[in-house]
């Protein structure tokens, strides 16, 4: 399955990637040959920990190479009017205004503004442009309106 992200989302993916196979991979490997020096293992609590944060680095180390390989780099088309992914689109609704980015699941962080072009809120807002009102179901049924101010 392709995933849909932005520059900037593939950047910081790589980034993590990278810090994981190299410095973390290191700061493990130096724990648990330290751990391994204090002799029985069985008992030998921080070797058990660091065997712990290996395989847990190397799981999302296997996840990140994952989602890299199928991911697929969508840049915003500055000739497209409406909402895409990598647009910010700014919004008033019940009388308070906010502003949304758009980006791929991958990099969806709703507390930080950035929104999935998956999520309700992101289908909603794809396409249209400043001036524009879109409604939104939210899973518990209810029904938000929006007034699009601005898409950037």
């Amino acid at each position: 399955m392709v995933r849909l992200i932005t520059k900037d989302g593939l950047k910081k993916l790589n980034d993590e990637l990278e810090d994981r196979k190299i410095r973390l991979r290191q700061e493990i490997a130096q724990a648990i040959k330290e751990a391994k020096e204090q002799g029985d293992l069985s008992e030998n609590a921080e070797y058990a920990e660091a065997k712990s944060q290996q395989n847990e680095n190397e799981s999302r180390i296997s996840e990140l190479e994952m989602i890299v390989k199928n991911s697929q780099v969508v840049e915003k088309d500055e000739k497209v009017k409406g909402a895409q992914i990598g647009s910010v689109v700014k919004v008033k609704s019940s009388g308070a205004e906010m502003s949304f980015t758009i980006v791929g699941s991958n990099e969806a962080d709703p507390a930080n503004f950035k929104i999935s072009n998956e999520s309700p809120l992101g289908k909603a807002f794809m396409g249209h442009s400043g001036g524009d009102s879109v409604s939104v179901l939210t899973p518990k049924g209810d029904t938000l309106a929006y007034k699009i101010i601005e898409v950037k």
